[in-house]
C-alpha cells in the first residue's frame, strides 16, 4: 500500500463532510432537499436523477459536503469497514414530537462515531412546535444545547419554508473551522466508498468521496475488494471534473465490478501494487458470510433488491439487529435494480417474500407474482421495512408447521435424468437423511431449487435412514436439476 506518511508542507484546509441523522419522518430527507433546493439552483443541478449518496453546497464562497444515506444504519455500515466518514453530524429532532426512539439510535451512533453534532430542531412552522421541550428531552439523553448551558451548538428551521437554512450552513462552518479539518494534497489520493451501484450503460459506478490527496482521470484505483482504473471522472451533478479535491464527492466509472460501500480506496502508481495489496486484502479477509439454519427453528427466506449498493448494507445492518432465537432470517438473494421474473421464479422455488427498497418492480413480474401466489413488498423508509420483517416473524412462530434440517449432502455424481426425476449419488456431510423428506439444491451457496426425496438406498440397497459419513443413492423429484458439486439441504416441514 502507499506510504501515508504526512507531509507538513502540503496541509490545505478541505470542506467538511456532513451526516443528517435523526428518528424516521423527522425530516432528514427534507432538510437535504431544501438545503439542495437553497443552494444549487435547477439550472445547476441539471437533473440529479441518480441517487449518488453525496453532494457539495457553497455558502458564502465556503463548500461543505452532504452525505446523503437512508440512515444511521447506513451510517454504521460504512463504519463498519473502518473508514471515518463525515467530519459532524446534524441531528435532526422534530419541534413538534421530541426525542423518539431512533433519536436515542442517532445520538448513540454519532457519540461511538466521536464527531461534532449540531441540534436541528425540524417543523418549527407547525402550530404544536415546542422547541424547549425538545431541548429538555435532549438533557435526559446527555445532551445539552447551548441555550441550556451546553456546548452543543442548535438551530430551529423549517424544512418546508427554508427557515434557518442559512443558520445551519453558518454553524456547520463555523464547527468545521473549529475542528481545524485539513488534508494533504500531496499524498497519494485515498478516501471512502460513498455509494455504489451497476449502471446498465456505463458498467460499475461509484461515489467516492476524498480524505487526502487527488484523483484524476486515468489514475489506478484499489479498494480490498476490486481494482479499476479511473475511465470517467464527475462531479456530484454529472459534470465532468479535471481532479476531485479533499472533501469532494466524485463519481467515478472504472471499476472492474461494484465495490462495498465504506470500502477505503486508495491511488496506486501501477496496476501491479494495487494487484498485490487486494490479493493480501482477500487471503486475510477468507469467505464471506454464510446464514446457517439451526435445528429446531422456522428458517424465513428473502430476497433483496434495492435501489443502490448502500442500501443493502444498511437494510442487513438493520436485519441483524433483529432477535433470531425463534426464527432465522435468510436472505437467498441480495441485488440492485427493479424486481424481475428471475427474482420472482427465485422466490416461488425458495419460498420466499421479496423486500423492495426504493425500486420499482417489472410488470411481467407484477403479473407473475400474482400467478405463483408470490409475496412483493416495497418500502421507501428502512424503519418500515425493519417493522414489516419483525411482523412477519411474529407471524410465523405462531403457525403449526414447523421446519427442521435433517442433514446436509453432496452431490458427486448424477446416474439418471428423466423429467422432473434424477438418481443422484452423494455423501452425507452433516446429520442424517431420511426417505420422504424435502430437498433444497444450494450451488454456490445459493438457492437455486427444491424438490422431494422419493427413494433412498446404501449399498444399492434401499434403506430409510443415510448418516454422516455415509455414500448414498437418492431418487430426487423436482423441477430444477441438481448438478455435481451441488450441496442438498435435506429437512422436514411438520
Amino acid at each position: 500500500m502507499p506510504s501515508t506518511e504526512q507531509s507538513t508542507s502540503n496541509i490545505q484546509p478541505r470542506p467538511p463532510i456532513v451526516v443528517v441523522l435523526g428518528h424516521v419522518d423527522h425530516g432528514k430527507s427534507s432538510i437535504l432537499e431544501a438545503i439542495k433546493d437553497f443552494k444549487i439552483t435547477a439550472k445547476e443541478s441539471g437533473g440529479i436523477t441518480q441517487h449518488i449518496g453525496a453532494y457539495e453546497v457553497d455558502h458564502n464562497g465556503k463548500k461543505i459536503t452532504f452525505i446523503d444515506t437512508p440512515g444511521h444504519e447506513a451510517f454504521t455500515a460504512m463504519r463498519s469497514r473502518g473508514a471515518r466518514v463525515a467530519d459532524i453530524a446534524v441531528l435532526v429532532v422534530a419541534a413538534e414530537e421530541g426525542v423518539k426512539p431512533q433519536t436515542k439510535e442517532a445520538i448513540l451512533h454519532i457519540k461511538k462515531a466521536g464527531i461534532p453534532m449540531i441540534v436541528a430542531i425540524n417543523k418549527i412552522d407547525k402550530p404544536e412546535a415546542e422547541p424547549e421541550k425538545v431541548k429538555r428531552e435532549l438533557t435526559r439523553e446527555d445532551v445539552l444545547v447551548e441555550s441550556m448551558g451546553g456546548d452543543v451548538p442548535s438551530v430551529e428551521i423549517s424544512a418546508k419554508t427554508k427557515k434557518g437554512i442559512p443558520e445551519l450552513l453558518e454553524l456547520i462552518l463555523l464547527v468545521g473551522e473549529m475542528e481545524k479539518l485539513e488534508a494533504d494534497i500531496e499524498k497519494p489520493g485515498q478516501g471512502v466508498v460513498i455509494e455504489s451501484y451497476l449502471d446498465k450503460k456505463r458498467g460499475s459506478t461509484a461515489t467516492l468521496l476524498l480524505r487526502d490527496g487527488v484523483l484524476k482521470q486515468g489514475d489506478i484505483i484499489g479498494t480490498a475488494s476490486v481494482l479499476g482504473k479511473v475511465k470517467i471522472l464527475e462531479n456530484f451533478q454529472g459534470k465532468p471534473l479535471e481532479k476531485a479535491l479533499p472533501s469532494q464527492p466524485a463519481i467515478v466509472i472504472g471499476f472492474e465490478k461494484v465495490p462495498q460501500v465504506g470500502e477505503k480506496f486508495v491511488v496506486y502508481p501501477d496496476i501491479g501494487s494495487a494487484q498485490t495489496y487486494i490479493a493480501k486484502k482477500e487471503r486475510k479477509a477468507g469467505g464471506g458470510e454464510v446464514f446457517l439454519i439451526e435445528e429446531g427453528k422456522k428458517v424465513l427466506n428473502f430476497i433483496l433488491k434495492t435501489d443502490v449498493q448502500g442500501s443493502i448494507e444498511a437494510i442487513e445492518e438493520v436485519l441483524k439487529n433483529i432477535p433470531q432465537e425463534n426464527v432465522i432470517l435468510r436472505i437467498l438473494k441480495r441485488g440492485v435494480g427493479e424486481i424481475s421474473e428471475n427474482d420472482v421464479g427465485l422466490a416461488k422455488s425458495g419460498n420466499a417474500k421479496i423486500l423492495g427498497f426504493r425500486i420499482k418492480t417489472a410488470p411481467s413480474a407484477i403479473t407473475l407474482a400474482e400467478r405463483d401466489n408470490v409475496k412483493i413488498i416495497t418500502f421507501d423508509i428502512i424503519y418500515e421495512l425493519a417493522q414489516t420483517v419483525r411482523q412477519i416473524m411474529e407471524k410465523s412462530v405462531k403457525l403449526e408447521k414447523v421446519r427442521t434440517e435433517l442433514g446436509k449432502v453432496k452431490a458427486l455424481a448424477i446416474f439418471l435424468t428423466e423429467k422432473n426425476r434424477q438418481i443422484v449419488g452423494g455423501k452425507v456431510l452433516e446429520g442424517e437423511i431420511k426417505k420422504g423428506s424435502l430437498i433444497e439444491i444450494f450451488r454456490n451457496e445459493e438457492l437455486v431449487g427444491e424438490g422431494k426425496l422419493i427413494n433412498l438406498q446404501k449399498n444399492k440397497k434401499d434403506a430409510n435412514v443415510a448418516a454422516k459419513g455415509e455414500e448414498c443413492g437418492i431418487l430426487y423429484e423436482g423441477d430444477n436439476k441438481v448438478q455435481e458439486g451441488d450441496i442438498l439441504v435435506i429437512h422436514i416441514i411438520q
